[in-house]
C-alpha cells in the first residue's frame, strides 16, 4: 500500500499540475508573506486526496472486508468533504470564518462517532471531556498543518514523517488499520513530495492541507498508545506533531501581542525566522524534518519506556517542547 500510494501519487501530481496550469489555479506572489518569486500551480492536493481514496478502497476491495470499509469512511468521508471545502477556497478564496465553521461541524461529527462507538484512543472517562478535546484537537491540527504548509515541502515532508512514524507505533500496538492507512498517507505525501521539495513546482493548497491535517489528526485520536500514565498517552499524539503545533503556536501568539488576526498571512512561522536567520530555504525545511524525526523519535521512546520513566521522558520533552517556543518567539517577527 505503502509503495503503490507513492507510485500512485506520484504519477497523479504532474497531471493535476497541467491542469491547474491550464485552469490558471495558480499561487501567485502578490502578498507580502509569499516567499516564492514566480506562479506556482495550485490543486496538489486533489492528486493526494485521489491517490489516498483510490489505494485504500482498493486494497479494502481485494481483501474484501466490509468492516474496514465502514471504519474508512468514517476517516475519508469527513476529510474528502473538508478538502472540498480547501479546493472551493484555493480557486475562489473563502473567507476564514466559512471555513472554521465547517471544520467545528466535521470535527464535532467525528467526536460524536468516535465516542459513540468508543473508539477513542485514550478516552478521559468523561464523555464531555472526550468530546471537548476530540474537537479542539481536530480543528486545532487541521489548522496546524493548513499553516505550515507555508514553504516548499515543508508540510508534505512533515506529515510523510508523522505518518511513518504512526505506522510503526500502530503496527507495533497490533492496530493494523490505523498503521495501514498510516503507510497509505505516508506513501502518498512522499509521492507528493517529489515535485513539492525546494524549488516546489506545484502546492497542495487548502484542498491537500485540510485534508491532511483532518486525516492525520483523525487517526492520530483513534490510536492507543496505550502507556500506563495518561498523561504519557495524550502526549505521544502531540509529539507526532510537535513542529506544526509548535509553528502555529509561535505564528498565532506572535500575531496577538502585535495587534494582529490570527489568520493573517505573515513571515512568522518557524521556516521564515529560520531564513531570516541566515538559512537558505532547503537548509529551513530540512531543519524542520530534523526536528519533527527527533520530537516523533521521543514518541517512540515513550511508547517503550518502562513505567517508571514514562513521566520523566514525557516532561522533559514538553520542557524541551517550550524552550523551542521561546527561543523561536524571541526571534524577529515579520515587518
Amino acid at each position: 500500500m505503502f509503495v503503490a500510494s507513492v507510485t500512485l501519487v506520484g504519477l497523479l501530481t504532474p497531471l493535476v499540475r497541467k491542469i491547474a496550469t491550464a485552469l490558471d489555479v495558480v499561487d501567485r506572489p502578490s502578498e507580502s508573506h509569499k516567499t516564492h518569486k514566480e506562479p506556482i500551480p495550485y490543486l496538489g492536493g486533489v492528486g493526494i486526496i485521489i491517490g489516498v481514496v483510490l489505494i485504500t478502497y482498493g486494497a479494502i476491495a481485494i481483501n474484501g472486508r466490509d468492516s474496514a470499509f465502514a471504519l474508512a469512511n468514517t476517516l475519508l468521508i469527513p476529510a474528502i468533504l473538508l478538502g472540498l471545502i480547501g479546493l472551493v477556497d484555493d480557486v475562489k478564496k473563502l473567507a476564514p470564518l466559512p471555513r472554521f465553521i465547517a471544520q467545528n461541524a466535521v470535527a464535532l461529527v467525528i467526536a460524536g462517532i468516535l465516542i459513540a462507538t468508543n473508539t477513542l484512543g485514550s478516552p478521559s472517562g468523561n464523555v464531555f471531556l472526550d468530546l471537548l478535546i476530540t474537537i479542539l484537537w481536530i480543528v486545532g491540527v487541521t489548522n496546524s498543518i493548513n499553516f505550515f504548509d507555508n514553504v516548499d515541502g515543508g508540510a508534505s515532508g512533515t506529515i510523510a514523517i508523522s505518518s511513518i512514524f504512526l505506522f510503526f507505533l500502530a503496527f507495533q500496538g497490533g492496530q493494523f488499520f490505523i498503521a495501514a492507512l498510516a503507510a497509505v498517507l505516508g506513501g502518498a505525501t512522499i509521492g507528493f513530495l517529489l515535485w513539492n521539495r525546494p524549488p516546489a513546482r506545484i502546492y497542495m493548497g487548502d484542498a491537500g492541507a485540510l485534508f491532511l491535517g483532518l486525516l492525520i489528526a483523525t487517526l492520530l485520536i483513534r490510536f492507543d498508545p496505550n502507556p500506563i500514565y495518561l498523561s504519557a498517552s495524550f502526549a505521544i499524539p502531540v509529539l507526532i506533531l510537535a513542529i506544526p503545533i509548535l509553528d502555529t503556536s509561535v505564528a498565532v501568539i506572535s500575531r496577538i501581542r502585535r495587534g494582529i488576526s490570527p489568520f493573517q498571512g505573515g513571515q512568522d512561522h518557524l521556516s521564515h525566522r529560520l531564513m531570516r536567520a541566515g538559512l537558505s530555504k532547503r537548509q529551513a525545511v530540512l531543519s524542520l524534518w530534523l526536528m519533527s524525526l527527533f520530537f516523533c523519535l521521543i514518541a517512540i521512546a515513550i511508547s517503550n519506556a518502562p513505567y517508571s520513566a514514562e513521566r520523566l521522558i514525557t516532561i522533559l520533552s514538553a520542557a524541551l517542547w517550550l524552550i523551542l517556543f521561546f527561543l523561536f518567539l524571541r526571534t524577529a517577527d515579520s515587518k
